[in-house]
């Protein structure tokens, strides 16, 4: 069809009528736009218009807009515009179009600092409760799915436990030693360079013992699996999540938190007191080597204090520590992971926010347990 066809208009005395003619839709938009275009900009004389679309055989939403762009074109300079002949296929196109961009944008008004503020503390408030009970439910869900593997140990997932052990326990090994072995090494020299301003090159050992065995050890352990372990199974229940198979399990009968989520959490449970106990040795280890290397303190000297510094209660206090909190990284990892939407963005700042509120928590705990035990004497 000619591009002038499409659009034709006829004068009527003081009326003017156009009427689009064939397909109106986006396959045609270089041949229309020129059309509309001339319309709107026309300075003919006349006091109403009336766009019949009897003869459109179809339409598409951009056609619809350029009909409404032309007739709000002739509005806009006080003529009388309208459009007739809808068939009743395009009526809801054409009155969903016709109500697009008539409300004038409010200006944004400027909010008082102090409401502001406010706002985001409650935000923030409302934010942090809503995890809270996000990490009760899921607790109550793993204590659930334990008690039901403890009735019937038929339906616990035993390969699956262990090979998580492998994974967070065994692959972990080598890093955890690495790094608390830098860490008891680090405290060692700082101890020693300022304790011997003193004379008191010798209370190193003492530092370093109390230090690795009740709060070091175990806290640099806990945010290393945080960061490590923690974060991947967000990743791994976040990319479940989206792939839907979660939701496929609970279709096939079987509950994520007891097929998914307890091993993981067992294997924690399991491996991070191995893991502190490893670590604690190679801070221990560290320590020592630096104190004979830099400090000219004899490693049989060393081990001697370090039995007079430290005792059963000190080694014991680290240990209880460390299922705790790693009961919270487990649970904390699946309520993120379990939480995560249909993108990867979501996926990403899932395992972000895993890895920061576990870290985080242990903290928050590693102080808690410090004023416990000091409270009982230990």
């Amino acid at each position: 069809m000619d591009a002038d066809a499409m659009l034709t208009s006829k004068r009527d005395g003081d009326r003017l009528v156009l009427a689009p003619v064939g397909a109106w839709t986006a396959v045609h938009a270089r041949e229309l736009e020129p059309l509309v275009d001339v319309q709107v900009r026309s300075s003919q004389p006349v006091r109403a218009v009336e766009i019949d679309v009897t003869r459109v055989d179809r339409l598409d939403t951009f056609g619809a807009w350029l009909l409404e762009r032309l007739a709000r074109g002739w509005s806009a300079r006080g003529v009388e515009a309208r459009i007739t002949g809808i068939k009743e296929d395009y009526r809801g196109l054409i009155e969903e179009i016709r109500g697009v961009g008539l409300k004038p944008a409010e200006p944004e008004r400027g909010q008082n600092r102090v409401v502001a503020a406010l706002a985001t503390v409650g935000r923030t408030l409302a934010g942090i409760g809503g995890v809270t009970t996000l990490i009760l439910q899921m607790f109550g869900a793993v204590t659930v799915a334990a008690g039901r593997a403890l009735v019937n140990p038929m339906r616990f997932r035993l390969t699956s436990l262990v090979a998580h052990i492998d994974r967070v326990g065994w692959r972990g090994v080598p890093i955890m030693l690495l790094i608390t072995f830098l860490i008891g090494a680090i405290l060692a020299q700082q101890g020693i360079f300022h304790f011997r301003k003193f004379g008191a090159d010798i209370y190193v050992v003492d530092m370093i013992g109390i230090l690795v065995l009740r709060e070091v050890g175990v806290l640099i352990v806990c945010v290393m699996v945080a960061g490590r372990s923690g974060s991947a199974y967000t990743a791994e229940l976040g990319s479940m999540k989206m792939r839907e198979e979660i939701d496929a399990l609970r279709t096939m009968g079987f509950d994520p938190v007891e097929v998914l989520i307890l091993p993981r959490i067992l294997a924690l449970i399991v491996s991070v007191p191995i893991l502190t106990f490893l670590g604690s040795m190679s801070a221990l280890y560290g320590g020592g080597l630096v104190c004979w290397l830099y400090g000219g303190i004899n490693p049989d000297v060393f081990l001697s204090r370090l039995r007079e510094a430290i005792s059963l209660e000190t080694f014991a206090v680290g240990m209880i520590k460390a299922p705790i909190m790693a009961l919270i990284i487990g649970i904390i990892a699946a309520v993120e992971g379990m939480d995560v939407k249909g993108s990867a963005e979501s996926l990403g700042a899932h395992t972000t926010s895993s890895v920061v509120i576990s870290i985080f928590l242990v903290i928050v705990l590693d102080g808690l347990f410090a004023i416990f035990f000091a409270s009982i004497g230990m």
